[in-house]
């Protein structure tokens, strides 16, 4: 029996409870992407906005002057008037026309869908090793690594759903957004999916019984017929 197993195993663990701590704070908040609106020349206020899986939040900011003629909104963490909404499809008493224009409610629908998904995986397979550590049951690793692995798919799954949202977005005409860039609650969920990718593939491989170095060995470990 290898002895450092249960070292690995804990190691292992540690970095993947990391990982759903990353994939929690991408989920439960709202700064996937940040948007920037085409701006006027008369104009000395603008309208910025960001949003993640569930709402969008619009702050109403002084524009900066970058050069003689060049106006730009924000930087969004400047002080200003800041509203936020669920979206109408998730609340229908909630109002969130901007939203409701200028992407498809599909798109956001199926990636909080995707990513609740991968919360759920998280969890079962958190479970898995937890019991795994009080019933000294080894062979629970197995499936907990396959559900971390599955949490992490789900998570970048939906990461694609809302970089192809964002683009369509900026691509309809019918939008007032020109320019968009992915914030900290993106970089989280990237983040937390190779956490539980790579470490879930890696408690997989810790958990499959460890192959013979001779020919003799198997024999050699077996316990005595009495």
């Amino acid at each position: 029996m290898d002895e450092s197993k249960p070292l690995k195993v804990r190691l292992a663990f540690s970095v993947i409870l990391v990982g759903i701590s990353l994939l929690f704070a991408a989920v439960v908040t709202d700064h996937w992407a940040v948007l920037s609106p085409s701006v006027e020349e008369n104009t000395t206020t603008c309208e910025a906005a960001h949003f993640g899986l569930w709402r969008l939040c619009t702050k109403r900011i002084f524009m900066q002057q970058q050069g003689s003629k060049e106006k730009s909104c924000g930087p969004i963490s400047l002080p200003g008037d800041h509203n936020c909404s669920y979206f109408k499809h998730f609340t229908p008493g909630e109002t969130s026309e901007i939203f409701e224009v200028t992407t498809q409610k599909e798109y956001s629908i199926s990636a909080a869908a995707i990513a609740i998904f991968s919360v759920g995986f998280a969890i079962i397979g958190t479970i898995c090793v937890l019991l795994s550590f009080r019933k000294k049951r080894d062979y629970l690793l197995k499936p907990a690594s396959m559900f971390y692995t599955f949490a992490g798919l789900c998570i970048i799954i939906s990461v694609e759903v809302m970089r192809q949202s964002v683009k369509r977005m900026i691509d309809s005409k019918e939008t007032a957004w020109i320019k968009y860039s992915y914030s900290w609650s993106f970089a989280c969920a990237c983040a937390s999916f190779v956490l539980l990718f790579v470490c879930g593939i890696a408690l997989l491989l810790i958990a499959l019984p460890r192959f013979p170095q001779n020919p003799w060995e198997t024999c050699m470990d077996a316990e005595p017929e009495h």
